[in-house]
């Protein structure tokens, strides 16, 4: 049996039983003999011991182990509990086995514990950050300088973009405007064929050919209708 205090640290696994692990074994899985979780005086060794029927678990007093939950085929529940009656119990603990793997579930207490630790560490970390900014002058009080006197950054700053870049390489943290460049690359887009620009002059043009041409039918219908000159009589 693991410690209580350690258990929220502790996990358990055997390789042998992960490509093979259902809702119907995963019992027998937890109730192996190297698993730290499984204490091997509850009512469910006893039942294994005696070649019972499981479904006369409920019938006994004292701990126990029942499936809770199941979601296959990666995560299955657990919850060891104290049955007092066979309509009576007290639970004591939640254990999921995901992906093979064994892990006790935290209680509320702890994981309030655990965010809030978080919080004052980000805190912490954000007022150090603070305190490197700050300059005291005696006439000015005091001021914040986000560079240095060289115009470079601050050393905090610094180091935490050297560790930015150490969590991944430039692929990793520009993946998508990489592939997305190559892909435009590679089939760049096709753009529909649009008509050209009108031009200004050509209206132009067309407007006035069109007026010549339409001044040209009235001149030759006049000329038609027109009565010849009258002859004048010439003068000795």
């Amino acid at each position: 049996m693991v410690d209580q205090r350690d258990a929220l640290g502790t996990s358990w696994h055997d390789s042998t039983w992960i490509p093979i692990l259902s809702a119907n074994n995963v019992m027998d899985y937890f109730a192996e003999r190297t698993n730290p979780f499984y204490d091997r005086t509850c009512n469910n060794e006893v039942i294994k011991m005696q070649r019972i029927n499981p479904d006369h678990l409920h019938n006994l007093v004292g701990l126990e182990y029942t499936l809770l939950h199941v979601q296959e085929p990666i995560l299955y529940v657990i919850r060891k509990e104290h049955r007092h009656s066979p309509n009576q119990v007290t639970p004591l603990a939640d254990y999921y086995v995901i992906a093979g793997k064994v892990y006790q579930v935290p209680d509320l207490g702890s994981v309030i514990n655990s965010r809030l630790t978080s919080s004052i560490n980000h805190l912490q970390e954000a007022f150090k950050e603070a305190r490197s900014y700050a300059r005291y002058h005696p006439s000015k009080g005091y001021t914040f300088e986000f560079k240095s006197q060289n115009g470079q950054e601050p050393e905090t700053k610094k180091r935490k973009r050297e560790t930015e870049k150490e969590l991944g390489s430039l692929f990793q943290t520009q993946r998508v405007d990489m592939l997305l460049a190559d892909l435009a690359r590679k089939f760049p887009p096709k753009l529909p064929n649009q008509p050209p620009p009108p031009n200004p002059d050509g209206e132009v043009k067309v407007e006035r050919a069109e007026s010549v041409a339409s001044a040209a039918p009235s001149q030759a219908s006049e000329a038609k209708t027109k009565p010849p000159p009258d002859k004048k009589p010439r003068l000795a």
